[in-house]
């Protein structure tokens, strides 16, 4: 994705989880225009090291937005700040981190905040135990949305579907087991998190906009045929077995909550990346070829 500069700040761009999924191609897309970063990161730096100096216009500051810790110093003399930083619980935790950096932001006089969420966060609901336990990452992320919106700050946020890493991790520990338990009639449309960074950093570099417009994968796929095209490029035999999630959040999802067909401009597929992540990328033996969802797919 082409980014189109309104202008280069002059001072460092911010980027909250940088070393992260998302992170670390933000970072990457910012300094292939020229621009100086600033990560924020729980890890810390070699003895002998300012933390402040890495080389190549990447600044490191250590940080915890869990705790607020070095958030301050983080964001003090920056203009742009992009937090991609996530909690590691499922979402649990992610209210209180995006409320630690629009503190922080509001005290260093942020004249830009941008946001990385979820396509699904206002459409999945947490209406019961069941729904929070499943889906609990939805409600925390529209509820980080709303802080931010709040914020008094000039703001834009993005929501993306669900990345590729995501799934393939979720796809690596179902695999291990000989049975996998496939939720009936989910559909994800998964996306690039190269094309979300590019998105994301083109927001970034412009004029704050609010709630903008989603990024999905250019297809919808079955949550069954995202798995079984793992199992067949990694050569494994797995049964796969049809279950029913209960509560609403289970419902909306089936209705489509979490894709955006009309959104559908991320590049890379899922095969792509899928060949350039497993060592043996086809097994036209094993029925791996990836089929789009039909609208009533299993």
């Amino acid at each position: 994705m082409t980014v189109q500069m309104s202008g280069r700040p002059a001072s460092p761009i911010l980027v909250t989880g940088g070393t992260g999924t998302l992170g670390r191609h933000v970072v990457a897309r910012l300094r292939e225009t020229g621009c100086q970063v600033r990560i924020l990161s729980r890890r810390g730096r070699e003895t002998g090291t300012h933390p402040r100096e890495i080389g190549a216009g990447i600044e490191f500051e250590t940080g915890d937005l869990g705790t607020g810790e070095g958030v301050d110093a983080a964001v003090e003399g920056t203009e742009i700040v992009v937090h991609c930083a996530g909690s590691a619980g499922g979402g649990k935790g992610d209210d209180e981190m995006a409320r630690r950096i629009v503190r922080a932001a509001a005290r260093a006089g942020t004249r830009h905040l941008v946001f990385i969420s979820v396509v699904g966060a206002d459409k999945v609901p947490m209406a019961g135990a069941v729904d929070r336990m499943l889906f609990g990452y939805f409600g925390a992320k529209l509820a980080a949305e709303r802080i931010v919106a709040d914020s008094g700050l000039p703001w834009t946020t993005l929501r993306a579907t669900q990345f590729y890493d995501l799934v393939l991790m979720a796809a690596r520990q179902m695999a291990r087991l000989p049975v996998i338990p496939v939720p009936t009639g989910f559909r994800f449309q998964p996306v690039d998190a190269g094309d979300v960074a590019g998105r994301l950093v083109e927001l970034a570099l412009g004029a704050p906009a609010g709630l903008v417009q989603a990024i999905a994968g250019p297809k919808v796929y079955g949550m069954g045929d995202l798995l079984r095209s793992y199992i067949g490029a990694s050569h494994l035999r797995r049964l796969t077995v049809p279950v029913w999630l209960p509560g609403r959040a289970a419902s909306a999802v089936r209705a489509g909550a979490v894709i955006a067909p009309e959104r559908a401009i991320g590049r890379v597929t899922w095969e792509e990346f899928l060949a350039a992540r497993v060592d043996s990328p086809s097994d036209k033996t094993s029925g791996a070829t990836l089929r789009p969802a039909r609208s009533d797919a299993r």
